[in-house]
């Protein structure tokens, strides 16, 4: 007999409302928006709303709507041109306390996002995308590598005993070397040229390139040496910093959840990112320049105040400034020791969360083992004593000069936490002190992604369209649904009612694909697109063989009602088999493939389960109901 459970129905019913519900928001297009985001702690009010209003109204900007929504301000704009433009306007009016970024502002209604219904991701060949050129501050490169190099020089000469009087950094990016001793000038070169003798380059990949000379050292004066990186060293020193830095973007990037990225290098010192279909654009704009890191040190026993004031600061300490106010209403002087216990480079795992004592934000840090042991040996050392935490922030800066834009850095360096060493430690403990449960996140997220080997400058922002162009995508979905539309013709001609049962379960399946695609937030891309095409043509191959099924039966003489629930129950188990096939090499695809190959193959897997339900299931149910009450059934309409 045609029979059909009323669990099975209420599980297609309670299906069938799903999928419209987490399909319904790709019916609502974004608007065209530039978000602005709040920089460490400043504010977004109606004072900020207010002030942008302002500015646009002084520029000849028509919006369609200023808003704070969540904690960003957004500006919806009524055309994509207005973009750029707009940004531009916002960060010179609001200065470098904010971050202005191009987005997607969706349309949707807010209660929505409460339940996890969202739109659809688009690639960069179906919708476009923001586009990002960064460029390597070589400078910066340099100055990094010249600090580790100085401090190399510092630790060399204190295991060996060798007592100097300084480490000076010279502009040709040579080091003078002043020793205490005329005496010690011979073993210090000894030492210096047996433990530093070669710099072993290697690509991003880990891959062993080149072992060169580091350094040349020449003697001067009777207690002087000339320490000269070698030419090779520097030549590779932005190339390096090149490749880790794509290999930390990368990283970053993944962190933020961007699917289907491009990231590519742009001549000797610029990297080009697109992020297609990413919902907070400020703050992927803020994570990718952002070079934020931590450092733990010493406190020395020196007076901080009385340094600042007499200008004596300890050759081997230097001064800070905490984020906490003194007694006059200003930071508080920190006198640290140089030497950096731990640093951002050395960690392995970074989470932010809330402190149990004082519930205040916090990041939960684990040291890789060279890190840790450094710790573990500081700590064991220097319970009793204090260790500070330095917050070490690169903000970039723009000016208009004589009309010309100018970009400039800042470099801040506070101590958020001051603390007395209570007990020994290595790898894992907390670092406390930060102002937001944001900052927190922002800050283990960079620090769980990888330092940027040298700071990077957003030279150039803006939004791409679609790179197959919007015509040739508008007639890539136009041949979709067309061809889309034959096939339900040909089937509403060929198999009559049952044909009208196969459209019903073609189009639920078309809809309940769009709705699991938008809540896993896959982004839909052209073989993203030629996926789904196929798994329509699975799912309309699985129609024909139940309907011929269905017609076998009848033709061996078998009363209707039965004929319908043979021929699903004998058609099942072939489709199943077809269908596991096909999505082992979807699975396949997604395992070994990349870019674009993942995309397809995302679809793909999606399509072939919702296809086999809507096939095997829920034309069944639609067959049972028109069919299954009728108990003089002479004939069916196939």
């Amino acid at each position: 007999m045609l029979e059909y459970s009323r669990f099975k129905y209420l599980v297609i019913v309670v299906v069938l409302a799903l999928s419209v519900l987490y399909a319904f928001p790709n019916l609502f297009p974004p608007d065209p928006a530039v978000q602005v985001t709040a920089n460490r702690g400043n504010p977004i009010d109606a004072a900020l709303e207010q002030k942008v209003e302002s500015a646009l109204q002084e520029a000849g900007i028509v919006t369609k709507r200023v808003a704070i929504e969540g904690d960003n301000l957004v500006v919806r704009l009524g055309s994509a041109e207005l973009q750029g433009r707009t940004s531009d306007v916002l960060q010179d009016a609001l200065g470098p306390g904010y971050v202005s970024a191009l987005n997607l502002a969706s349309t949707a209604p807010t209660w929505f996002e409460k339940i996890g219904a969202k739109r659809m991701l688009m690639g960069l060949d179906l919708q476009g995308g923001v586009h990002f050129l960064m460029e390597v501050d070589r400078k910066a490169a340099l100055d990094k590598r010249m600090d580790a190099y100085a401090e190399d020089l510092r630790v060399v000469l204190r295991d060996k005993r060798l007592t100097y009087q300084g480490v000076e950094r010279r502009p040709d990016n040579s080091f003078v070397v002043t020793l205490a001793k005329t005496a010690d000038r011979e073993a210090a070169r000894t030492a210096i040229q047996t433990d530093l003798p070669t710099l072993t380059s290697t690509t991003g990949s880990g891959v062993l390139t080149s072992a060169v000379p580091m350094v040349q050292v020449e003697p001067q004066g009777a207690n002087q040496l000339v320490v000269r990186p070698s030419e090779q060293d520097l030549a590779q020193i932005t190339a390096g910093a090149i490749e880790q830095n794509i290999g930390t973007l990368r990283n970053r990037i993944n962190e933020l959840g961007v699917a289907e990225p491009v990231i590519q290098r742009q001549g000797a010192e610029r990297v080009v990112v697109q992020l297609p279909g990413v919902q907070d654009t400020a703050q992927a704009k803020r994570i990718l320049g952002a070079t934020a890191t931590l450092e733990y040190r010493a406190v020395h026993d020196g007076n901080a105040y009385e340094a600042v004031q007499t200008g004596n600061v300890p050759p081997e300490a230097r001064i800070y400034y905490s984020r906490d106010l003194g007694p006059d209403g200003k930071p508080m002087p920190v006198l640290l020791n140089k030497r950096v216990i731990a640093s951002g480079e050395q960690l392995v795992d970074a989470r932010s969360g809330f402190d149990s004592q004082s519930g205040t934000p916090m990041v939960s840090v684990r040291l890789n083992a060279i890190g840790g042991q450094r710790m573990f040996d500081f700590t064991s050392q220097s319970v009793g004593k204090r260790m500070a935490v330095v917050f070490v922030e690169r903000i970039p800066e723009v000016r208009i000069v004589d009309g010309e834009e100018v970009r400039t850095t800042r470099t801040s360096e506070e101590v958020i936490s001051d603390a007395v060493i209570r007990g020994v430690f290595g790898r894992d403990f907390q670092t406390t002190g930060l102002n937001s449960p944001k900052e927190a996140a922002d800050l283990a997220l960079l620090l769980r992604a990888g330092a940027l080997a040298a700071p990077m400058d957003f030279v150039e922002q803006r939004v791409v369209g679609p790179s197959l162009g919007k015509e040739n995508v508008e007639r890539g979905t136009r041949a979709v649904f067309y061809s889309f539309c034959f096939a339900l013709a040909f089937f509403l001609v060929y198999y009559r009612m049952f044909g009208l049962i196969t459209c019903a379960a073609l189009l639920i399946n078309l809809l309940m694909l769009v709705a699991v695609m938008s809540f896993l937030g896959a982004t839909l891309t052209l073989p993203g697109m030629a996926g789904i095409a196929l798994t329509v043509g699975l799912s309309v191959d699985a129609n024909v063989l139940i309907n011929e099924r269905i017609r076998e039966e009848l033709r061996a003489g078998l009363p209707p009602q039965t004929a319908i629930a043979t021929g699903y129950e004998k058609a099942s188990g072939t489709i199943a088999d077809a269908n596991i096939t096909a999505l082992l090499a979807g699975v396949a695809l997604f395992a070994f493939g990349t870019g674009p190959v993942k995309g397809f193959a995302v679809s793909l897997m999606v399509g072939i389960i919702t296809s086999m339900y809507t096939a095997v299931s829920v034309s069944r149910g639609i067959a049972t109901l028109i069919y299954g009450r009728r108990r003089k059934l002479k004939s069916v309409a196939i």
